[in-house]
């Protein structure tokens, strides 16, 4: 295909999304958002500029038309209630005889004196002339007596007037705008990527990732389905105490095993096929799985779980978490490194002569340096930090802090940082589409997705309907560049829709949604912070990218429904 036809195709795609009436229950601005995200998409996928520019191109066009509403102002401390002057009778207050009115003209059971209760609908309780204890509003307190009911039947019809209409949107401001087009900038994931990379870039420049793929290769070497195994089962070890995937994939595996392929000949622009390819998928799509198998190997799970436990009132322990996804953890887990060595084979199976080559190249390369050294200790203080000091520091925080410590160590030089073309073209990418990924929630689109598509399986079994919920959950995650994103936006609409229908297992749906997120990550270049890092190292090209991640996405999320659900159920 001819790069003007790359180009005009997402163009063509966003003016026929745009074209299409705005349907019903969604604001206009929202509906053209939504057609310039889709031109955005199809410009991912084929490319016609690098993909960091594609997003760049969306954010400023959609900051450009003012399609964002601007964000909802905090809301005024509550005025001073009128009748908040007026004491609450005392606990050793007398009681008044039966009969005898109260000074403000009400019965003791609280009727007004022609005997009318209030308001059956109790959406105000009471003005300054109901009972002396709940004074409610600043203009009810004038209310006479035997008015309020009145009075609170006027409200209630005001209120429901409102309700019908939804609340207009604050137009937004230029800077309203420009606040958002430059967010993603500002989002942690997106600078622990491009950290990241500056831990390669040491690895690199040190010889540690050389000297450590040796080791690697000197002990597993001789296959190729070895060597996946040995990656998978790293991420494994790491999984149930780093709950960012992008400090324990990117920040610590990719690093690390960046160096094996070229020692074999394989690098992005030479038979990128031959080893490299598979060694990067594999270790994307484990930490993918190891991700949902523990409660704690992924950070938006312990979101997740706190929107669960505030949405529908259920709490699920990490050793629950571990037990309902065993059955699909383990098989995925074991299937990922030999699912790979299939579909997306290596060209180098077998090097009888690698382990020997390896402990040769070891030798030559002598003691361990002082750099060396340092790169390893600034390695392990980052791993430290991630795993036990969650608490007090940031997992991006703590990746600020390893970087800054290697360039005042000179591990690398600020020149390496502003050199590395690769690190800056990922942040811009990724950061970009965070931005515009988020503008979706912003405009009300997730929302109104979610809820028509739930309305739609009224009908449906109660099984049915959690199996539907799930896939929607989860192929819906292509409008998405961020995990914590997905669940702030869907799992309260999802959790709240599946409620309210009668029979279906809150706790099953809860928890499938729960693990689905992992897996997830694996659909697109974008899914998770991981993701971005091994298409950026070039190994996997662009289509490759969304072919595997659509064929291992329908493995994950098949066995997620036909081991998982089963079992779930009969849990």
């Amino acid at each position: 295909m001819s790069r003007l036809w790359k180009g005009l195709i997402p163009i063509l795609a966003a003016l026929a999304v745009w074209a299409v009436p705005t349907p019903q229950g969604l604001e206009p601005y929202a509906w053209q958002y939504f057609s310039i995200f889709v031109g955005v998409v199809v410009a991912l996928i084929l490319e016609p500029i690098p993909a960091a520019a594609v997003g760049l191109v969306g954010v400023v066009l959609c900051a450009s038309l003012m399609l964002v509403p601007a964000p909802e102002p905090p809301k005024p401390p509550a005025p001073p209630k009128a009748g908040a002057a007026k004491a609450a009778p005392p606990a050793d207050a007398q009681k008044l005889p039966d009969g005898v009115k109260a000074p403000d003209g009400k019965s003791p059971d609280g009727k007004s004196p022609d005997g009318k209760s209030p308001d059956a609908a109790g959406a105000l309780k009471a003005g300054a002339a109901a009972v002396a204890a709940k004074a409610t509003d600043v203009k009810s307190a004038d209310v006479k007596p035997a008015d309020a009911g009145k009075a609170a039947n006027a409200t209630d019809i005001k209120a429901a007037d409102a309700a019908k209409k939804p609340a207009a949107k604050k137009p937004p401001k230029p800077s309203d705008e420009i606040k958002w087009a430059l967010a993603g900038f500002s989002n942690g994931t997106v600078w622990l990527i491009f950290i990241a990379f500056m831990f390669a870039l040491g690895y690199e420049k040190t010889g540690l990732g050389k000297r450590i793929s040796l080791v690697l290769i000197k002990k597993l070497g001789k296959r190729t389905l070895g060597l996946g195994y040995a990656v998978a089962l790293a991420d494994l070890a790491l999984a149930p105490f780093m709950p960012s995937n992008t400090a324990r994939s990117g920040g610590t595996i990719f690093p690390i095993i960046k160096n094996i392929p070229g020692l074999y000949g394989s690098t992005p622009d030479n038979e990128p096929r031959k080893i490299g390819g598979y060694l990067m998928w594999v270790a994307l799509a484990t930490t993918c799985v190891t991700s949902s198998m523990f409660f704690t190997g992924l950070a938006p799970n312990l979101l997740a779980m706190s929107i669960v436990e505030k949405t529908v009132g259920l709490k699920i322990t990490w050793m629950e978490w571990f037990i309902s996804f065993a059955p699909v953890g383990i098989l995925l887990f074991l299937a990922v490194p030999w699912l790979t060595y299939v579909l997306y084979p290596p060209t180098l199976k077998t090097s009888e002569d690698a382990p020997k080559w390896a402990a040769a190249e070891l030798g030559k390369l002598g003691p361990i340096s002082s750099k060396e050294l340092s790169m390893a200790g600034l390695a392990v203080l980052a791993l430290l930090g991630w795993i036990f000091a969650g608490a007090y520091l940031n997992a991006t925080l703590v990746a600020l802090i390893a970087l800054t410590l290697m360039i005042l160590f000179n591990v690398i030089s600020w020149d390496d940082l502003l050199g590395n073309k690769q690190a800056w073209n990922v942040l811009f990418w990724f950061a970009t589409l965070v931005t515009l990924a988020d503008g979706l929630g912003k405009v009300g689109f997730l929302k109104w997705f979610a809820n028509t598509a739930a309305a739609g399986m009224v009908g449906y079994s109660p099984t049915t309907i959690v199996v539907l919920l799930l896939v929607l959950f989860f192929v819906v995650h292509y409008l998405f560049a961020s995990l914590t994103a997905h669940v702030t936006a869907l799992m309260p609409v999802f959790l709240t829709t599946a409620a309210v229908i009668p029979g279906v297992n809150m706790k099953t749906l809860a928890m499938l949604l729960c693990v689905s997120l992992g897996l997830m990550g694996i659909i697109t270049p974008y899914a998770t912070g991981p993701s971005p890092i091994y298409y950026g190292s070039g190994f996997v090209s662009r289509k490759d990218f969304w072919l595997q991640g659509a064929i291992f996405g329908a493995i994950f999320l098949g066995v997620l429904l036909i081991v998982g659900v089963p079992y779930m159920m009969a849990m």
